[in-house]
């Protein structure tokens, strides 16, 4: 779908650049060799991992299937999302956009590891896409982005969902 007609967008033209509540999910997708892939945003050059906002009539799995797809080309199932955080610190996960607007998000993260289809960013919000080791992450790197990787690092070793 995009930004313009989208369910943020319709609110934006009532309350202007004002703080909004966004419900989301953000999604790690990572293949055989442990590689996840990460974007570059073409609004502000930062990397991140596929995300984006929940759509009226939605929940976050539909939100995070819908975001892969819009953004990377890639196709991920429900039923492949596995949830393994819940981000929603302000001081962590607020985003204040170029054209002044922000957003507090409250994202769900899940990761996958089974897609199908074949890598082609977006243009209209990707630069760039690629795979890189978790721990050599592009730079630079959306703060809310490195937060999400330490919590699936913390997931990973636990076993036990992560909130902040």
């Amino acid at each position: 779908m995009g930004y313009i007609g989208s369910y943020i967008w319709s609110l934006r033209q009532h309350v202007g650049h004002r703080r909004l509540l966004v419900p989301g999910a953000q999604v790690l997708l990572v293949d055989d060799t442990g590689r996840a892939l990460f974007q570059q945003r073409a609004d502000n050059g930062l990397w991140e991992i596929p995300a984006g906002a929940c759509e009226e009539g939605g929940d976050f799995a539909d939100a995070a299937v819908r975001e892969v797809k819009e953004e990377t080309g890639l196709v991920v199932r429900r039923e492949d999302l596995v949830p393994f955080a819940a981000l929603s610190d302000p001081e962590i996960h607020t985003i204040t956009y170029p054209n002044g607007d922000v957003t507090h998000c409250f994202g769900l993260c899940f990761t996958a590891r089974t897609w199908s289809g074949e890598l082609s960013p977006g243009p209209d919000e990707v630069r760039q896409a690629d795979f890189r080791p978790l721990d050599r992450a592009p730079q630079p790197l959306l703060p809310s982005t490195a937060v999400v990787l330490e919590m699936y690092r913390e997931f990973t070793a636990t076993g036990r969902f992560q909130a902040r």
